[in-house]
């Protein structure tokens, strides 16, 4: 058996994670059954999905705390995993009624921990399929592939296997204890290695004050303080639901090539819009809101499971009436941002904080996932660009779930598929109950930069 253990990253969602801040990465989607071929049941899909669990060893593993808390919890095969206790039927006729169902409830910690939900007969003929992982194990790229690897590129592949796995044996607590102790002593020792190694080396000596400005102002864009009163911002609640919207790939792109940005600054600016008048017709003064960006910065590929994402913080300019002026506001941030290596530079900054001490650690996760430090999440996440299927089902659409710490009503995704655009606004079922109209204002906001061209 191979030992992972959850980086500083990982264990800060575990640490943020509360009664009412569920936090779980999820996605929800929609498959067509085939024309041309008897249309699969419950009991075929499980079938399907528990022969294809292999591919991603994690999903059969939990955590196995160290003693005495002296380093994060290590993953280790749980030797009583069964397929079934994760992919479970229901039998809603509505995709947001599952959707509510699924997401209002954490995961268990006693086990792996994702859970896949199926609804085999939605009211139109579809297939509904609402999924989560904690994002200590996954963050949205890595679900992205997990949900890959359930799928084929083919109509009708051949059936996959049972792979023969079996549990290796649990570690004892002692051996739990020793491997912490080992390698927080490892970590300390780098700690005094890292200074010694630039002092010995000119190249790396005369890169040291550069690297401190870029670090300078990752860890300044995460210390100005966000707007206190914001309707997104109230206390939480436990529930949750998921307004959608679906527009094509092609809309946003437009935007992009006429005005010289990106796709995901066309996103920022679109919700910028959206929020603008969302707080608008609520009788808010709409101000600037400051936003987490999560940025992938992965060195591989995807299938690279745990969290390898930094962030960036961009002032959502809802306070600027002009949607050009919003869009061109967005780019000037994120280029800058961008050109001066913010995200590397907060990537290395979470990493050296896992060289801190447990208590530290734990203070700076919940400083980070407060309100005091951003108002909003909003992620673009790039998903299958091909047709896949699940078991002769092709896939339609796939909203992404982003998880809400507390007191955060409403996060924004986008999934690509295909040629279309999903957005998933994930938001608190008592803290804002018409996440709808938000999604309203959304489509409404993009229709606004298309008139622009």
């Amino acid at each position: 058996m191979s030992t992972t253990r959850l980086s500083a990253l990982d264990a800060s969602f575990l640490e943020v994670e509360s009664a009412t801040a569920h936090m779980h990465v999820g996605w929800a989607a929609t498959f067509t059954p085939p024309q041309d071929a008897q249309r699969p049941d419950f009991d075929e899909l499980l079938h399907h999905i528990a022969a294809r669990i292999g591919r991603a060893p994690r999903y059969r593993q939990r955590l196995a705390p160290v003693p005495f808390g002296v380093h994060e919890p290590e993953w280790t095969d749980h030797d009583d995993f069964d397929a079934a206790e994760h992919v479970r039927a229901s039998d809603a006729e509505q995709l947001d009624e599952l959707v509510a169902d699924v997401l209002s409830r954490p995961l268990a910690r006693d086990r792996p921990l994702w859970e896949l939900w199926i609804a085999d007969g939605l009211a139109d003929g579809r297939i509904g399929m609402v999924g989560k992982a904690h994002h200590c194990m996954v963050d949205g790229i890595a679900a992205v592939e997990l949900s890959t690897m359930l799928l084929d590129p083919e109509e009708h592949p051949s059936s996959a296997q049972p792979d023969g796995w079996r549990a290796s044996p649990a570690p004892r607590p002692l051996a739990l204890l020793g491997r912490g102790l080992i390698d927080r002593a490892r970590e300390q020792l780098d700690l005094v290695r890292a200074p010694l190694g630039a002092l010995t080396s000119p190249g790396r000596l005369l890169s040291v004050p550069g690297h401190a400005v870029r670090t300078a102002q990752a860890v300044g864009d995460a210390l100005i303080p966000s707007p206190s009163e914001t309707p997104f911002n109230e206390p939480s609640s436990p529930h949750r639901h998921l307004a959608t919207l679906h527009r094509p790939l092609a809309d946003l792109r437009r935007v992009k090539s006429r005005f010289g940005v990106t796709v995901n600054d066309v996103v920022l600016a679109a919700c910028a819009g959206a929020i603008r008048d969302f707080l608008v017709a609520r009788g808010h003064e709409p101000v600037r809101l400051k936003t987490m960006v999560p940025v992938n910065v992965r060195n591989g590929g995807a299938d690279e499971l745990g969290n390898r994402i930094s962030f960036m913080f961009v002032g959502l300019p809802c306070d600027e009436p002009d949607p050009l002026m919003r869009l061109f506001s967005v780019n000037h941030q994120t280029s800058a941002r961008k050109r001066g290596g913010v995200p590397e530079e907060a990537d290395v900054v979470m990493r050296a904080a896992g060289y801190a001490p447990m208590p530290v650690q734990r203070v700076l996760s919940h400083l980070i996932a407060s309100p005091r430090t951003f108002n909003l999440v909003i992620s673009n996440i790039p998903g299958p660009r091909i047709p896949l299927y699940l078991r002769g089902c092709r896939l339609e659409e796939a909203y992404p779930v982003v998880p809400l710490s507390d007191r955060h009503a409403v996060s924004i995704g986008m999934m690509t598929v295909g040629d279309d655009a999903c957005f998933g606004l994930y938001a608190d079922r008592e803290t804002l109950p018409d996440a709808a109209v938000l999604a309203e204002r959304l489509d409404a906001a993009i229709n606004e930069l298309l008139d622009l061209l």
